[in-house]
């Protein structure tokens, strides 16, 4: 199986590095994108907005024969949801990896600060310690090193969903900082954040406990799971 993998805030495709050789072990043929503005640090991210990062993913998908798998970590999940969107005849899986699906009309996150017009990766204290959970001094000093800013569009831009068949996807949540009990609990008391994913006609929670950034605290075991969710 072709398997795309996106990658959440503030990297691109070499943060699945660790990943990768699961995928492949499995026999699944990976693509890990690097999406627009997010090559290097040095890239031209001005105007680069949410539909720049769906068209990406888009292109990726038909520029493959056949059917595809697609993998969302974070605000990649909301662009790999866009993109089953647009293709949903095209996408047999989705696996979202501490995220779940963005509703129309929502943004990924518009309050992370805006420096010089993008967003960096900002001080460790913006985030809980449920993010940070095994992400260590060493691994923090390899992801802030290797971080690129964020295109401001990417995540203040409304998702704009218009094909009802995205929900006859199947899909798998690996979440990771909070309990799987806790995503179905918010999912059955109609909890905004779930508000889409209850939508989705089959959809499968799986645990992966750990912080934000599983394909840095536990790479092995998130390819492991990626592979569980598609045999």
């Amino acid at each position: 199986m072709d398997v795309i993998l996106i990658a959440g805030f503030w990297l691109n495709a070499s943060s699945w590095d660790g990943v990768v050789p699961a995928l492949e072990a499995a026999g699944h043929r990976v693509h890990a994108l690097t999406l627009p503005g997010l090559a290097s640090v040095d890239d031209d991210r001005t105007g680069v907005g949410l539909a720049d990062h769906v068209a990406a993913v888009v292109k990726a998908i038909d520029d493959l024969d056949g059917s595809v798998v697609l993998v969302g970590h974070s605000g990649g999940g909301a662009i790999a949801h866009a993109a089953v969107d647009a293709r949903p005849d095209r996408v047999t899986h989705v696996v979202y990896v501490d995220s779940v699906p963005l509703g129309d009309g929502s943004v990924i996150n518009d309050e992370l600060p805006v420096v010089d017009g993008e967003i960096p990766l900002p001080d460790w204290s913006v985030f809980g310690a449920e993010d940070l959970t095994d992400l260590d001094d060493e691994l923090r000093e390899r992801f802030r090193a290797t971080s690129i800013p964020q295109p401001v569009g990417v995540a203040t831009d409304k998702q704009v969903l218009r094909d009802p068949r995205r929900y006859d996807v199947p899909i798998t949540v690996i979440t990771c900082e909070y309990p799987a009990e806790t995503v179905r609990e918010l999912t059955a008391n109609g909890h905004p954040y779930t508000a889409e994913l209850a939508k989705v006609r089959d959809a499968k929670i799986v645990d992966l406990p750990t912080g934000h950034w599983p394909q840095f605290t536990k790479p092995a075991e998130l390819g492991a799971a990626i592979v569980e969710a598609l045999a």
